[in-house]
């Protein structure tokens, strides 16, 4: 087990730099100069060259590259061109509102998608199980931006119900988790009611059934942990998508995140930020990959007898 995951943890470093690298030289090779774009095009040109001698925008690219990744590797990844603060203190400060979007649609996915699923599951092929079909094909397939831009329009222009942007009040979360939440709970609500189907007629729970078990116990206690191990992996790994899918809620809905606070630093061609922001994000998804992993091995005992 330790020689397991000591083997994943090398291989999330790889994966980490990998990431670091790509990002360093996809802003680069990004058509513009960020000094003219903080001082204006009109902008005297001493000023920019000034500007970019600050911020080391005039050393070799190589000689930039390594310097990065010397800094990055103590979360130093240098101050923002547009907000003069220091590239790790704006995320961390934006962190803690996407984290809490994040967890508040992942509760709401598990939450809807293991009781839409059971619900479906123990109906097979009827009314129920179709209409909950239908909105898992729905939720799956409607592009998110779209989604949020129509609750917007529901709930907040025309029914006038939660605020549209921002995040004054917890109200403010409604709209943007719900819409994060649609694409992991028809995951989750798939997984559900297609892992309940395989078990249900298995002998342990035609058993539990024998014994006069109610319905309730047999699928919620026996049926149920018998099929937790691909939920769990899968939800786990969804977890990490949830973080690239805030980029796009969290600009519909004007949400502080790191999400909202990264797409305005690219149109500003703010690198310090930008890397900062895709690192952190990178190291949340390994870490969370790694997490999965081990408790993947943990929860199924054929796999922990082949590490």
């Amino acid at each position: 087990m330790l020689r397991y995951a000591l083997r994943r943890l090398a291989i999330s470093v790889l994966v980490l730099f990998g990431a670091a690298t790509v990002v360093f030289f996809a802003m680069r090779a990004v058509s513009g100069d960020p000094a003219t774009a903080v001082l204006g095009p009109d902008a005297d040109q001493a000023a920019v060259e000034a500007l970019r001698r600050e911020y080391g925008l005039d050393a070799p690219l190589p000689i930039q590259y390594v310097q990065f990744l010397r800094r990055a590797v103590t979360l130093d990844f240098g101050e923002s061109f547009r907000l003069h603060d220091a590239a790790t203190n704006l995320v961390f400060t934006h962190l803690s509102a996407t984290a809490a979007l994040a967890l508040t649609a992942f509760v709401i996915a598990l939450v809807l998608g293991f009781a839409l699923g059971t619900l479906a599951a123990t109906r097979p092929h009827g009314v129920v199980d179709r209409v909950v079909s239908v909105l898992s094909m729905l939720t799956q397939s409607l592009p998110t931006f779209w989604v949020g831009i129509m609750l917007i329009l529901v709930f907040s222009r025309f029914l006038h119900l939660l605020p549209s942007s921002g995040a004054a009040s917890p109200a403010a979360m409604i709209m943007p988790a719900v819409t994060l939440a649609l694409p992991l709970l028809s995951v989750v609500l798939r997984l559900v009611r297609s892992g309940l189907l395989d078990v249900l007629h298995e002998d342990y729970v035609v058993t539990a059934r024998a014994k006069g078990l109610s319905e309730t116990r047999v699928v919620g206690w026996h049926a149920m942990r018998n099929m937790l191990i691909p939920v769990v992996t899968v939800a786990g790994l969804e977890f990490g998508s949830l973080l690239g899918g805030a980029v796009i809620v969290e600009t519909v809905f004007a949400w502080p995140g790191v999400g909202r606070l990264m797409t305005d630093a690219i149109a500003a061609r703010d690198y310090s930020v930008v890397q900062a922001c895709v690192i952190t994000v990178a190291v949340i998804f390994i870490v969370i990959n790694l997490i999965v992993d081990l408790l993947y091995v943990r929860l199924d005992p054929r796999v922990r007898e082949s590490v």
